[in-house]
Order: structure tokens, then C-alpha cells, then sequence
């Protein structure tokens, strides 16, 4: 039996993952997917956020501790998951037995205007200054982070709901900004086991991120042709093959 903790990212929860970790059990019968919620997000939105991500890291596995959930662990996470991922694996490489990344954005790998796209600024800004229905922020956010088109509508209504029962305050927001903007991953490959997942059709953060940080990393790395930047929402099937080839070459 394997532990997979599922981390997502900046003022998301685990209900944002949909049906992935579903797919993953069926497709990894040993597996026993945890997905959490980082502190201010989701079931913890009373919670006050970290202000680092370090602390993020502390939450967690004090979190999977009291649930009486112990490592060896592997992780799979995205955005801002993915930096609670390396702050995690740099410092307890020995909890982990591997990791899974996507879509990640780090510094000092990649510049600012890389990590976030400059042609998504008008919209987050215009969202942020004059504010905006459950609606807007939702519609937005689907329309940068996928590319499905089939249950579009659906897919939003539901976020929405997350928004309403969940709702991050703009404390735990700004929090969680500055926790991303402090970051700085390591120079070195944190942990052995390491897998980086990107996608070319990645609209919100350029795909040289993962590029750059796979390269550099000398780690393993797969890019999905053309979803959007939550490639699991777009083709969790294609994330699960890609993760059993990866746990295959041992």
C-alpha cells in the first residue's frame, strides 16, 4: 500500500481535484489517496494561512500525523501544492517516496513574467481592484486554467458552490500570495524520485517553468500536447499513465 498526499494550489481545495482521485484508485489499486486542504482553504477556510510556505509544510504533516496517516508518503501536487511538495522534500526527503509536480512555477528558475502569463494581468487585476461576482471569479478562473469545453458549465456552477460554502477571506488570500511570493525552491534536486508534468497549452503559466526546472533538476518529465494548466480537471487520464510509467523505471 502506497500514501499519495494531493496538494492543490493558491486559495483552491481538495474538492477542486473533481473525479481525479477516483481515477487514481481505480487505476492504482495500492494507493491511498489523501487529498488535503492547505490552511485557509477549503474545510480549513476559518483557519488563518501561513504567511510561508515552510509553515504550510509544518501544517500538513501535522495534519496527517493526528489522522494517524505516517509516511513514507508520496506527493502529487500543482501550483502552489507544488511548493509545499519541495519545501517538504527538501526538508524530510525521508518521509517522501517520490514526487509529482505540475505545472510548477518556482524562483529562482524562472522569471515572474513566466510564472504568471502578462496577458492574464488585465483580467486578475480588474478582478482584484473592482471585485466580481462568484461568477466572474470562477469563470475566470476556469478560463485560464482549461481548455475543456464539454462540461464547462457544470464544472463552474460547482466551483462556485466550493466559493460559497468555502469562501477564502482576503486576509487568507493575501496571505497565501505572499507565502507563494517568498518562496524560493532549492538549487539541488530535493528528493531522488521526482517527476515533473507539463502542458503546452498551459494558458496561465508558461510552460518553460517546467521545462527550465526539469532540465536543471536532471529529473524525469512528460508534457501533455495541449490542456490547460490543471492538466488532472483536463485529461486525468493521461497524468495517471504518465505516473505509472514513472513508478515503473523503479
Amino acid at each position: 500500500m502506497s500514501t499519495w498526499i494531493l496538494l492543490r494550489g493558491l486559495m483552491r481545495e481538495s474538492r477542486h481535484w473533481g473525479d481525479f482521485p477516483g481515477q487514481f484508485r481505480r487505476a492504482v489499486p495500492d494507493a491511498d489517496v489523501v487529498a488535503l486542504d492547505l490552511p485557509g482553504n477549503g474545510r480549513l477556510c476559518s483557519v488563518a494561512s501561513p504567511s510561508r510556505v515552510g509553515e504550510m509544510t509544518e501544517f500538513c504533516r501535522a495534519n496527517l500525523l493526528q489522522r494517524g496517516i505516517c509516511p513514507p508518503y508520496h506527493l502529487l501536487a500543482m501550483s502552489m501544492g507544488a511548493m509545499v511538495a519541495l519545501d517538504w522534500a527538501a526538508k524530510y526527503p525521508e518521509e517522501l517516496g517520490g514526487c509529482v509536480l505540475i505545472n510548477t512555477s518556482v524562483r529562482p528558475f524562472s522569471p515572474f513574467f513566466h510564472r504568471l502569463r502578462p496577458e492574464n494581468y488585465p483580467a486578475l487585476i480588474g478582478l482584484a481592484l473592482l471585485g466580481g461576482s462568484a461568477h466572474d471569479w470562477e469563470a475566470t478562473i476556469f478560463r485560464l486554467t482549461s481548455k475543456r469545453v464539454d462540461d464547462r458549465d457544470a464544472i463552474v456552477r460547482s466551483w462556485i458552490r466550493y466559493r460559497c460554502e468555502h469562501p477564502v477571506s482576503r486576509r487568507n488570500a493575501l496571505r497565501q500570495l505572499l507565502a507563494a511570493a517568498r518562496y524560493r525552491a532549492p538549487a539541488d534536486r530535493p528528493v531522488p524520485r521526482l517527476l515533473i508534468l507539463g502542458s503546452a497549452g498551459d494558458a496561465l503559466v508558461s510552460p518553460r517553468c517546467s521545462r527550465r526546472l526539469a532540465l536543471r533538476w536532471r529529473t524525469a518529465y512528460a508534457e501533455h500536447p495541449d490542456a490547460g494548466h490543471d492538466i488532472p480537471l483536463d485529461d486525468g487520464a493521461w497524468v495517471i499513465r504518465e505516473i505509472q510509467l514513472w513508478l515503473q523505471t523503479g
